[in-house]
């Protein structure tokens, strides 16, 4: 995440948790008092994103959305049992490739 994008997270964050409305000429002056060089229109961007949100829900689902892969992984196994329980199939995978070589077909590339 760029400082710009970063900068203006955390001034909205702060204007949230004081329970201060969140627009541009807020969030400019938060940026503007930390000194960090912020473009012009990353503040509006925020602003405009952030007016007809509830940022206290968004970050309370920060984690609910969207993360269909993590919860398969974390289901497979816990701990040391789901990382024992993948390894044979990537040796599984390496045998395979041992089966597919150019002397088990009978012929080469390069052979006449």
């Amino acid at each position: 995440m760029a400082t710009s994008e970063l900068a203006c997270t955390y001034a909205a964050l702060i204007l949230n948790d004081d329970g201060i409305p969140i627009t541009a000429e807020k969030i400019v002056t938060l940026v503007k008092t930390a000194k960090v060089p912020v473009e012009s229109y990353w503040p509006s961007l925020f602003a405009k994103l952030l007016e007809k949100r509830n940022i206290d829900d968004i970050i309370m689902n920060v984690g609910s959305g969207g993360g269909g892969a993590p919860v398969a992984a974390a289901s497979v196994g816990s701990g040391a049992g789901g990382a024992a329980a993948s390894t044979p199939a990537i040796e599984e995978k390496k045998e395979e490739d041992k089966e597919e070589t150019d002397d088990d077909i009978g012929f080469g590339l390069f052979d006449d």
